[in-house]
């Protein structure tokens, strides 16, 4: 009996073990274990004859294009890492159900959540990061997209050196249209900094939020003023204060081009490198530690010439000694032969 009235959970999950054929490229993958769930959608790592792969099933097909359609672009826009790479597409007739139910295959990340890297090597890998973020989002605001969605929970760190990568596309809009989808906290129209129409300051604001999660992982909720909480909280956290002129220009959708935040952001972090190289060395200090240095060095160069001048003496003394002993035999044989010309003389 065919199942006419299911859920969605029921449409798109599959119990790991589960093998899913496609219709039409009668490709099979072999479910192993969920990695996330979305509006439209849950995304599963499986096995695929070539190795692992992630692959998403959802009951709306309109859906599945969409996100075909943006893996396949991303794929064309040179240099670019903020989706995984497009494989298969395909229908899978599950037993039980009357309807086929789309799927799409992708190259399935191996990493890091962005927040969890974070926490481990230390935040200052948040600027670097974003730095990476921000180069990819101009390729792809150039291309006529925005990336929409964005969020830690969207992002993971790959690969040796790290490198950013996006994992989920359902997001993805074409500019001048509204946000397909959006999660609160780092959606502007939530915060009241602007309206959900996709552009790229819309990603933008979303990357200044991201930054300010890595110094409140657990997030916080709305005041009343929402736009100036924002700013007092970046004013008033060691971490997020650093970044204040591009993160308050983000939030005031200042920023029209990735291009141009992540060239104020290279700015911020010099100019925090250079604040520390002068902390690390204070006029004072450092006065302190050249001479400390000098008189090591001094006391260096004693140590060094004594055993010289110790030498010399050694080469020296003994001639020294030499010399007295010559001089007092002569002086006893001069005085020997006057006495005995003296005695001499009494005799004759």
């Amino acid at each position: 009996m065919m199942m006419n009235n299911t859920t969605k959970s029921q449409v798109c999950k599959a119990s790991p073990g589960t093998v899913i054929t496609g219709k039409w490229h009668k490709k099979s993958y072999r479910i192993v274990r969920p990695l996330g769930q979305g509006a439209n959608g849950i995304v599963y790592l499986a096995e695929s004859i070539d190795g692992p792969v992630a692959l998403k099933i959802s009951e709306n097909g309109v859906t599945i294009t969409s996100e075909v359609n943006v893996l396949k672009h991303f794929s064309k826009v040179q240099g670019s890492a903020l989706g995984p790479s497009f494989i298969d597409v395909d229908d899978w007739i599950r037993p039980g159900f009357s309807s086929p139910i789309s799927f799409y295959v992708m190259e399935y990340i191996r990493g890091e959540s962005f927040l969890s890297f974070i926490e481990k090597r230390g935040k200052e890998w948040t600027g670097i990061l974003c730095l990476q973020l921000l180069s990819d989002l101009d390729r792809l605001h150039q291309e006529g997209w925005v990336f929409g969605d964005l969020k830690p929970d969207n992002l993971l760190v790959a690969g040796n050196p790290p490198k950013i990568r996006c994992i989920d596309v359902g997001g993805t809009t074409v500019q001048g249209r509204a946000i397909k989808e959006f999660t609160e906290f780092f959606d502007r129209g939530y915060w009241g900094a602007g309206s959900r129409k996709a552009e790229a300051s819309y990603d933008l604001f979303a990357v200044a939020m991201i930054i300010m999660n890595t110094a409140y992982p657990n997030r916080f909720t709305r005041a009343d003023q929402p736009v100036k909480q924002l700013k007092s909280i970046i004013a008033n956290t060691d971490s997020l204060r650093k970044f204040d002129t591009v993160l308050n220009h983000a939030i005031d959708g200042k920023y029209q081009r990735a291009a141009d935040m992540r060239k104020d952001l290279v700015m911020m972090l010099s100019q925090v490198k250079s604040s520390r190289v002068k902390v690390d060395q204070d006029p004072i200090q450092k006065k302190r530690a050249t001479r400390k240095s000098q008189v090591n060095s001094k006391a260096t160069s004693h140590s060094q010439a004594r055993p010289n001048l110790s030498r010399a003496n050694r080469q020296l003394k003994p001639k020294k000694q030499k010399g007295g002993v010559l001089e007092t035999v002569l002086l006893l044989l001069f005085v020997s032969l006057g006495y005995l010309l003296y005695l001499y003389g009494q005799i004759l």
